[in-house]
């Protein structure tokens, strides 16, 4: 079923490595082991356009139609390689070889799909039938955009009784810093009110990318907005699991990608201390 041989590693997050239309695999730095990523953005479309993203042929539009027949046999086919053939020793890192996660991630957001929901639901059906070693995390990384919409809410309660988790995009605390990264003009209020929306129905983790841009890591204003944005919504009562930093491995795709760099260490733990001292449990990818 795989594509090729080739062994993974923590710079090769390309969709196609296992010759699938919706399932890949990756091996993850901030997983510690191999993460099942679902791609449900096939188009390469998203409603979000990040400057940092490694999609290639970004465009602005809709999801497609998913074969859901398609991606339950994808997915029952690549775990049996996972779970009982040498996926893992032709393909992942001796000391990575640990299956941490399916997640709904790929080339768009995913849960702009229409076919979300039967998605979710393919991954919990097929869950529900294997046996692992440890539990199995099921993960949605999202833009927050979709989260109030019916049918989202009832997946992700759904997940979140399997220990599903949303990872919460939140790359800048200003409207003007993310109109910058992520090219979408969104109020603090908005984005309160999906997080609301999101932490109701499943455990939230906020996920924010860091990196310089022509050398020079965001400004002490940018920071101070970010913080000041996730301490209003923890005296809000928004019970987050915490936070997630991580700054650039592979390189964008996207126009102005040569002047994007990562950031240090020592910056992201600037980032990462103020956040500590709220309460809230960070974890720091530089």
């Amino acid at each position: 079923m795989t594509a090729c041989r080739t062994p993974l590693n923590v710079l090769n997050h390309s969709r196609d490595s296992a010759g699938l239309k919706y399932v890949y695999p990756v091996v993850s730095r901030r997983a510690q082991g191999l993460s099942i990523g679902i791609n449900l953005n096939t188009n390469n479309a998203c409603n979000w356009a990040c400057s940092y993203c490694q999609v290639p042929g970004l465009v602005r539009g809709a999801a497609p139609i998913v074969d859901i027949t398609l991606l339950q046999l994808e997915l029952q086919g690549f775990l049996n390689e996972v779970l009982d053939g040498d996926f893992m020793q032709h393909r992942v890192p001796e000391d990575l070889r640990r299956l941490n996660d399916i997640a709904f991630s790929g080339n768009g957001e995913p849960t702009a799909s229409p076919h979300f929901a039967e998605a979710v639901d393919v991954v919990l059906n097929e869950v529900a039938v294997r046996s692992f070693h440890s539990p199995l995390k099921l993960v949605v990384i999202s833009n927050g955009s979709f989260v109030s919409k019916a049918s989202v809410q009832s997946a992700l309660m759904r997940l979140a009784s399997q220990r599903g988790e949303l990872w919460f995009k939140l790359d800048r605390g200003s409207v003007a810093g993310r109109q910058h990264v992520n090219e979408v003009e969104l109020s603090n209020q908005l984005i309160l009110e999906r997080i609301h929306s999101a932490v109701h129905v499943i455990p939230v983790w906020l996920q924010t990318c860091l990196f310089c841009e022509d050398g020079a890591p965001p400004g002490d204003d940018e920071r101070h907005a970010y913080l000041d944005l996730i301490a209003q919504a923890l005296s809000n009562g928004l019970q987050l699991q915490g936070v997630l930093l991580y700054t650039l491995a592979r390189p964008s795709l996207q126009p102005g990608a040569e002047r994007l760099s990562s950031m240090s260490e020592e910056q992201m733990q600037s980032w990462a201390q103020p956040l500590r001292e709220m309460g809230l449990a960070v974890r720091v990818n530089a």
